[in-house]
């Protein structure tokens, strides 16, 4: 006698699915924008405090050191406590930094507060939490879930700098800060909350093949063994696992050598400040649908293909950026945000559906998180090596020309990622 499930059990994983989609998307969008506000506060520091931009560029790259040095604690702790418990440490964490900050008076302060404190509680509601999760749920369209939630960052992005640069032209950067700390506060319990029925191991909500109708003559078969899924020790003995960590580390640089310093850029070359903000702002914008295409493109066409088209679009952004002379030269500026900005972060989800397509299982949050210090090394180097080089030629130019060779560089490393990974003899 078959048995038919009711359908309202089919749809219940499915619609836990997307609700972790839902929350994954909203508290990445929180924690990014938060973090992405640096460079107007950057901006307001300079004028507070007389600062060079190699000094005040420091503060950035120690955030971008912790979150690659953090990354495998915080995949470990995923690993053994869930999103939940991440995402109420990570509120905590940066409801205290954003309200000390209001307080800073010395560089030391702002390097500890926002490059240490905020930046592993940022990394608490990260990608590397939300990650394992995603690919357990959605196996066949895991690109696409990775991408929309990589996306918050494109939002992050376009919310921070012009929304900040406002409050902060209108109350001052100590009272945005306090700002940000309630608005951070008031979001965490519902985002808690949501989470709170999340499973360890959730239910796939799809499968790479469906299931076959049962039979009512057919005899059992036994199942075949399951995949063993790989260890952190597996993964680092093989090449993919380098050359995954090099694509991280060069995308970084890439993107880090430009993104810090855009808004110091313009306003030097003589742009408005609110304006300047107003068209970085709306380029940033351009990346929810950049990074949800070519995340899900990265399903269809190969996570290569996907990762670069994405790096020859931001290669063109960063070159509008080198052309760009004087004040008038609006038509360059808008290229400049829209191109950089339209790819900025497109290719997190090929690059981390990458990682959990060549090393699954339950270690996946671990392996995740080492090889995201090559993106916090990168990123570390490009926005402090931007700043000192301004600082000593005066101009960024060879600092956008370091990140067309950075995105050259990371399209070699992610090309050469074609063929899976093969476990090497203990």
């Amino acid at each position: 006698m078959t048995v038919i499930a009711p359908p309202l059990a089919e749809k219940a994983p499915a619609r836990q699915g997307w609700l972790m989609l839902v929350g994954a998307f909203t508290a990445f969008t929180l924690s990014a924008a938060i973090m992405h506000s640096y460079p107007v506060y950057l901006v307001a520091f300079i004028a507070a405090f007389g600062w060079s931009r190699g000094e005040t560029s420091i503060a950035y790259s120690v955030s971008q050191l912790v979150a690659g040095a953090s990354s495998p604690l915080v995949g470990t702790l995923v690993d053994r406590l869930g999103p939940r418990r991440l995402l109420l440490l990570g509120g905590g964490l940066l409801v205290l930094g954003l309200a000390a900050s209001a307080a800073v008076s010395a560089l030391w302060q702002i390097v500890l507060l926002y490059g240490v404190l905020m930046t592993f509680g940022s990394n608490c509601l990260g990608l590397v939490v939300f990650v394992p999760m995603l690919s357990r749920l959605f196996v066949r369209r895991r690109g696409m879930a990775i991408s929309i939630v990589q996306s918050a960052n494109g939002i992050a992005r376009g919310l921070s700098a012009p929304l900040v640069q406002v409050l902060i032209s209108g109350i001052g950067w100590r009272t945005t800060y306090l700002v940000q700390a309630a608005f951070v506060a008031a979001c965490v319990a519902p985002l808690a909350m949501l989470f709170r029925r999340a499973e360890r191991n959730p239910v796939p909500i799809e499968r790479d093949t469906p299931p076959a109708e049962p039979s009512a003559d057919a005899s059992p078969e036994p199942a075949a063994p399951a995949r063993r899924g790989w260890t952190l020790a597996e993964a680092v003995r093989t090449p993919h696992f380098w050359l995954l960590f090099a694509v991280y580390m060069f995308t970084g640089l890439g993107s880090f050598f430009v993104s810090l310093h855009q808004l110091a850029f313009a306003v030097d070359v003589g742009f408005d400040k609110i304006y300047a903000a107003e068209v970085l702002g709306a380029g940033a914008f351009l990346a929810v649908p950049g990074i949800v295409v070519t995340g899900t493109l990265s399903d269809y066409l190969g996570r290569e293909v996907s990762a670069i088209l994405a790096y020859g679009i931001s290669i063109f952004g960063v070159v509008c950026a080198l052309l760009i002379t004087s004040p008038d030269q609006h038509l360059l500026l808008w290229l400049h945000a829209c191109f950089f900005g339209l790819t900025w972060g497109a290719r997190g989800p090929a690059i981390t559906a990458k990682t959990a397509d060549l090393f699954p299982g339950s270690q996946l949050g671990t392996i995740l998180g080492v090889i995201t210090i090559g993106s916090g090394l990168g990123s570390a180097l490009g926005s402090w090596g931007a700043g000192v080089i301004f600082d000593l030629s005066g101009s960024y130019r060879l600092a956008f020309m370091l990140s067309i060779a950075s995105y050259a560089a990371g399209v070699a490393a992610f090309w050469a990622l074609r063929r899976p990974p093969v476990r090497q003899a203990s």
